[in-house]
């Protein structure tokens, strides 16, 4: 394996005052604001800025207009190449502002650069704020964005960027040492900061860890050695926050350690506080998911070896396991950042989730059925669409596929011949053409692979409607000849009520789940766009 490239310690940038005149290329516009906010902050301070993409200004032209109508950005010191790169714009800047979603390693442009930066390091350089940071497979911008929710609630003045489409250039100002910054950090933006020493939060989080990226990294390894560095650079005046149980089976073994969270913690210089799904032995600090009394769910945590155990969550208004898991941690971070416990579990007790993400959106009447409508295309990884199948007692419409990540899918075919799941609907691509033959060896049924959302979604109304015998409507279309999926009425069977502290949006027959378990490049411009499209279309296809 090669040895992944390492920065020089720092950042060019050691003040504000540094960036005047300087010429500093934007490598990648894109359309999720992280270019456009290295282009508005450097265009700010005085310095001349050239935007390159190898996307043409019309791919671009939302990105465009809304730099165009800004009027606090200088357009005099702004200059655009677009639909490619030219060595040109990277030898001559003093600095790149480097994609993270772009390779160094082989990359021609890059290697020509005299020194390359990003939002995030930059933003690290320049902010003296407390950072809490987190990484991970699954979960990742729920967790920030619950803390985010929660320290905000607790009355302090908390800002949320990184990964999570907001970058932290935008906020820099208003940032100082009491303003805590919550950044959720992609595998790429931690490697980016390799070698600088400028990312050690006072709290760090790895969330679960499951093979993901394979497809770019290779290996199991190499993806792994970019999470480490989240905590590489803490103290033990830090905290760090890693998983206490085993991995799945499917995710491949650290050497001489049983789990991943095993050997991020033994090797981890900061206090380390563990999460898990059981009671942690009494002398492991951290939280954990406890059934009360009556079976309700509540979140313990210890806090000290030998401590005393505190209640962290009681009632939660998010659905499903995951969401616990997500919602215990952001309420570890919360009291290790000196919120009271009892204030923690009001404050999430109350929190709804994000958009994205297992988000409830509508609610379809069909006749005596009801269908509730769930939008989670911020999973882009098998395994996140089995923890959403879990997250339900009713049964469960799922759709599915899209574009390969080089994960295996056997265990959402397993899933899926075991799981609730009353009828499969499929969107084509890459990862849908590896799951097909499994779903067929487990003779798991299925509709599609369909080319558009819009004609699967037609399709689902037309089979429920004449499963129920009512006429279609005008938003229907002639169902074509796609898939497996027999044309029988479903019989829905009475789903169980929720336990009580969990937030069902309506006492309906069914759920229809979006859940992708793959990625979205070729038919969206990125998952955030596609769940925007598939609420689009459901709230007009499914109107009535």
């Amino acid at each position: 394996m090669a040895e992944a490239h390492a920065y020089s310690a720092g950042c060019m940038f050691p003040s504000l005052a540094h960036i005047a005149g300087k010429k500093i290329t934007v490598m990648g516009l894109g359309l999720n604001g992280g270019g456009a906010a290295a282009a508005r902050f450097f265009l700010k301070y005085g310095a001349y800025v050239t935007v390159t993409d190898i996307k043409s200004r019309d791919a671009l032209a939302q990105t465009i207009d809304a730099l165009d109508r800004d009027e606090a950005v200088d357009k005099s010191r702004l200059t655009y190449h677009l639909g490619g790169h030219s060595i040109s714009d990277f030898a001559s800047a003093d600095c790149v502002i480097k994609n993270p979603g772009v390779k160094y390693e082989g990359n021609e442009y890059l290697a020509a650069a005299k020194a390359i930066e990003t939002d995030m390091s930059v933003f690290l350089a320049l902010s003296r704020a407390p950072i809490i940071a987190v990484t991970g497979s699954k979960g990742k911008s729920s967790t920030v964005s619950a803390i985010h929710y929660g320290l905000q609630a607790a009355g302090r003045m908390s800002f949320l960027g990184g990964n999570i489409t907001v970058s932290p250039l935008s906020f820099l100002e208003k940032t100082d040492e009491s303003t805590p910054v919550v950044l959720e950090l992609s595998s790429w933006q931690l490697a980016d900061l390799r070698g600088r020493k400028l990312l050690k939060p006072k709290i760090a989080l790895i969330t679960k860890i499951v093979p993901d990226h394979l497809n770019w990294y290779g290996t199991m390894d190499s993806y792994i050695a970019d999470k480490r560095l989240i905590y590489a650079d803490q103290d033990k005046n830090a905290c760090a926050i890693f998983d206490a149980d085993a991995d799945d089976e499917k995710t491949p073994r650290p050497e001489q350690h049983s789990s991943w969270g095993d050997f991020f913690a033994s090797e981890s210089k900061a206090t380390v506080f563990r999460y898990s799904t059981r009671e942690l032995p009494q002398n492991t600090c951290g939280a954990w998911q406890h059934s009360g009394a009556r079976g309700n769910f509540l979140g313990k945590a210890r806090l000290s070896e030998n401590g005393q155990t505190v209640t962290l969550l009681e009632k939660l208004a998010v659905t499903g396991a995951h969401m616990r898991a997500n919602a215990l941690n952001a309420a570890l971070v919360m009291v290790l950042s000196g919120i009271p416990p009892a204030h923690v579990a009001r404050i999430l007790g109350q929190w709804q989730g994000i958009p994205h993400r297992l988000q409830y959106f509508h609610t379809w009447k069909n006749g005596a059925t009801a269908f509730d409508f769930y939008n989670d295309s911020c999973a882009t990884v098998p395994e996140s669409t089995v923890a959403a199948l879990q997250s339900f007692e009713k049964p469960v419409i799922l759709i599915a596929g899209g574009t390969d990540k080089g994960l295996s899918q056997n265990a959402l075919a397993l899933s899926l011949s075991h799981e609730r799941v009353r009828a499969l609907y499929l969107l084509a691509g890459s990862a849908t053409d590896k799951l097909i033959p499994l779903l067929e060896k487990e003779h798991v049924s299925f509709n599609g692979p369909y080319d558009s959302i819009a004609s699967l979604l037609a399709s689902l109304r037309e089979r429920e409607c004449r499963a129920q015998g009512h006429a279609e409507n005008k938003h229907s279309t002639h169902d074509s000849a796609h898939g497996h999926a027999a044309d029988e009425s479903y019989s829905y069977d009475d789903a169980h009520e929720r336990n009580a502290q969990e937030h069902t949006p309506h006492k309906c027959n069914a759920a229809v789940v979006f859940s992708p378990g793959a990625t979205s490049f070729g038919m969206f411009a990125n998952e955030f766009a596609r769940g925007d499209q598939f609420m689009e279309a459901v709230k007009y296809i499914f109107s009535d």
